[in-house]
């Protein structure tokens, strides 16, 4: 019984040729097919045509990232079709038409067909069909491409000198090594840079010093049919650009109480400010001590609120009749970590600006300061706080830049 691989040749030509040359009525041939070329019945009989499928026919677990290829000897391809569920997969035939390849993915755990046919050297019909099975993951995973835990990347958009690469991915990924190597950070000027995992759902990547201005940057994840760990397999590829800005620095002096700003390098702004009061803790709702301080570090602008709501709540402080709850509407709201630091416009507190740390950890300044630094800083600007005692951590927002180079 012939398997379903078997190639299925149609005869007519070469039975033909075999009943004319049993016949013989001893007529001087030149050139038939039952003499050969020379007519002396010398040449050689056409061989058959071969056709290769790859993958082999019943392969299972076929990685998604194979491609599908169809080749013939002694023949010409026609048609291939692979398809499953309805759908078929693209691909091109080569113009010699003895190949054929698929230029599109395979979908997982899903049986496909691939149906051929074409013609052998003599002109007779040759087919073929073939299937393989894809590999079925537990689950898939999916990722996305962030400015900050709080702020989706915009391809296209352009950031300033402190952001960057951020993965996320929706489950926690196990296999780091394997997803960190199938993802690629590509940028014009050319800078090295490394991948970092911050959690198990999230891989940042930098370069040792804050990015040139004008850079081109580019993130490949290509995670299709990459285990990411306990059979779960990254759910497609995905690429984004973005473009970095000018260079804008602000540094925030707890001992000077002043904010000096930057663009490209030069001192374009200072600004007197208030920071963390510190030394005043409360007591939040969990019972864990309140410090009142503004983070030292560098930290990275994440979003930027015309009006934002600040209330004690958000770190524990839920009663209202203890002294330390406060509920106020702020505007001008530039926020630079997750656990509530911004700089914002705080019209109310200007005799203590550049003079005294009031604040409940934010930065806040004067009216004016405030609408020009919400005017001219971005997401991904850097604002680096100095001497204070408490210092900003890894996952409070982008805290990437804290990490020496040779740690990250």
């Amino acid at each position: 019984m012939l398997s379903r691989r078997k190639m299925l040749v149609t005869g007519a030509g070469v039975a033909t040729a075999a009943v004319l040359a049993g016949c013989d009525d001893g007529a001087k041939k030149t050139g038939s097919a039952a003499t050969g070329t020379d007519g002396k019945g010398g040449g050689a009989a056409p061989q058959p045509a071969k056709l290769t499928i790859t993958p082999a026919a019943d392969s299972k677990d076929v990685a998604p990232t194979s491609p599908v290829t169809v080749a013939i000897e002694n023949g010409t391809l026609d048609t291939v079709t692979v398809a499953a569920a309805g759908k078929a997969l693209a691909g091109t035939l080569a113009d010699d038409k003895h190949n054929w390849r698929s230029t599109g993915a395979l979908a997982y755990g899903q049986t496909y067909t691939v149906t051929v046919t074409g013609a052998d050297a003599a002109g007779a019909a040759v087919s073929q069909t073939a299937t393989f099975t894809t590999l079925k993951p537990a689950a898939t995973v999916g990722i996305t491409f962030q400015a900050n835990p709080m702020l989706a990347l915009k391809n296209g958009n352009t950031y300033g000198v402190g952001q960057p690469v951020i993965v996320f991915f929706n489950k926690a990924v196990t296999n780091k090594d394997a997803v960190a190597e199938a993802m690629k950070v590509t940028t014009t000027p050319a800078v090295e840079g490394r991948w970092h995992w911050v959690s198990a759902q999230s891989a940042h990547w930098r370069p040792e010093k804050y990015w040139a201005p004008g850079t081109s940057v580019k993130v490949e994840a290509n995670l299709l049919g990459v285990d990411t760990g306990n059979g779960v397999y990254g759910g497609t590829n995905a690429s984004a650009g973005f473009t970095i800005g000018k260079s804008r620095i602000a540094i925030a002096d707890s001992n000077t109480k002043q904010m000096e700003c930057y663009v490209d390098g030069q001192m374009v702004r200072k600004i007197p400010c208030s920071m963390g009061r510190g030394g005043k803790g409360a007591i939040g709702s969990k019972g864990e001590k309140i410090d009142y301080l503004t983070a030292s570090g560098v930290h990275v602008l994440m979003t930027k609120e015309p009006l934002v709501t600040m209330s004690s709540a958000s770190y524990g402080v839920t009663n209202k009749n203890d002294p330390n709850y406060y509920e106020e509407k702020i505007r001008l709201a530039c926020r630079i970590s997750l656990s509530g630091e911004y700089v914002h416009l705080a019209d109310w507190n200007i005799p203590k600006h550049g003079k005294e740390n009031t604040s409940h950890g934010c930065i806040n300044v004067a009216p004016d300061h405030a609408k020009w630094f919400y005017e001219n800083f971005d997401v991904g600007d850097v604002v680096e706080v100095r001497n204070t005692a408490k210092n900003l951590t890894l996952t409070d927002g982008i805290g990437d830049w804290n990490v020496p180079y040779a740690q990250w």
